[in-house]
């Protein structure tokens, strides 16, 4: 049996959304599956009118920002749009959106990236979740 990674992500910033994808990267690397649930700000960053243009980092390193995008530019570090996109294309993951985050904002699925799969509800997320042999809270 496959074993599975979940990983709630709750923020919408650039460094926790990279994290993410590359966290899920290394799991389909492991022949592990993905479950990602998007809620509040992570799910607002996966917004057609958001995705890519938000490049906000956490506050613990926002005075660094500006360098560290520079970095990733010059280093041609692909965008977390990109890298979990490719993780997507190599394995087996899935990226759920909020129904509650998404019925509080008023959002329908078509307003969202290609790379959400699906909206769910957090119940349906914890049944995911409790069949992980890991679950992280970004």
């Amino acid at each position: 049996m496959t074993e599975k990674m979940a990983i709630v992500l709750f923020s919408g910033t650039v460094d926790k959304i990279l994290a993410a994808g590359i966290i899920t990267s290394g799991a389909i690397a492991m022949d592990m599956d993905v479950d990602i649930f998007l809620s509040f700000w992570g799910l607002a960053a996966f917004h057609k009118d958001m995705a890519g243009k938000d490049m906000r980092m956490s506050k613990d390193f926002e005075d660094m920002a500006p360098m560290f995008l520079k970095a990733m530019q010059k280093k041609n570090i692909p965008s977390w749009y990109d890298t979990l996109k490719k993780a997507k294309g190599m394995g087996n993951v899935k990226i759920h959106a909020c129904s509650m985050t998404m019925d509080v904002m008023e959002w329908k699925k078509g307003d969202f990236v290609d790379l959400v799969d699906d909206v769910i509800g957090v119940g349906s997320f914890i049944g995911m979740a409790s069949d992980a042999k890991m679950t992280l809270f970004i």
